[in-house]
């Protein structure tokens, strides 16, 4: 399938210019989403689920957030990849991605509400942006293993959390304990491991899939309501 956006250089606080894949809202525009990748790049996959919520009628902007480290990256879910993956992650500050996304955050807030989405670590960046971040009207953060050390973090908008029930990454008992110290937050649950979204891994659930993302589309609907 072609791509429906286009890649764009921007700079960054630090001087780095990174890649950053745009799809432009198609129809009536909703808002603009920063969506947060898994530790894989800017992957078929990830541009995808770009043009699917344009599609939506949102314009969404997806930073290369390791382009410092390895320009271009689009890595496999082979295990040889997945170790180089987690490499990566380990060479790469949380604030620094959440330096990225707020570039890109302010860019979009010029034009109305902004919303965070964001899958594996993306989800846990999602949560920190939605703590630190006061541009965002709305964030959906997808099995961030990270959440559960973030969860003293307030978050500054409506914020959805979805993890799989079988995530051996996360334990449930993990998931529990956010849900108590954050109850405004909503937590859903899936009968599903770890990746669940993504229709390249083996843990791919379609179902699970469709009804996280139209709690995701119903929780930006009704940031935009207020």
């Amino acid at each position: 399938m072609m791509s429906a956006g286009q890649i764009h250089k921007m700079a960054m606080r630090d001087g780095a210019h990174i890649e950053v894949y745009r799809v432009p809202a198609k129809g009536e525009r909703r808002g603009g989403i920063v969506l947060i990748q898994e530790i894989f790049g800017l992957t078929a996959h990830i541009r995808e689920q770009c043009d699917s919520f344009a599609e939506e009628g949102y314009e969404v902007w997806a930073p290369a957030i390791f382009d410092r480290e390895a320009p271009g990256l689009q890595l496999s879910y082979s295990p040889e990849d997945i170790a180089r993956a987690i490499d990566l992650v380990k060479q790469h500050s949380m604030d620094q991605a959440v330096s990225d996304a707020q570039i890109c955050i302010e860019a979009l807030a010029k034009i109305g509400h902004v919303f965070m989405l964001g899958y594996c670590y993306g989800g846990s960046v999602s949560w920190a942006c939605a703590c630190r971040l006061p541009q965002l009207s709305g964030a959906s953060c997808y099995y961030g293993s990270r959440i559960p050390d973030l969860a003293h973090e307030t978050p500054q908008c409506p914020v959805a959390l979805h993890f799989g029930e079988f995530d051996q990454e996360i334990p449930l008992d993990r998931v529990q304990a956010v849900r108590a110290l954050r109850p405004e937050a909503e937590i859903w649950t899936y009968a599903a491991a770890h990746g669940f979204n993504s229709d390249r891994r083996s843990d791919f659930d379609a179902s699970s899939a469709q009804l996280a993302r139209q709690r995701t589309l119903d929780l930006y609907k009704r940031a935009t309501m207020v």
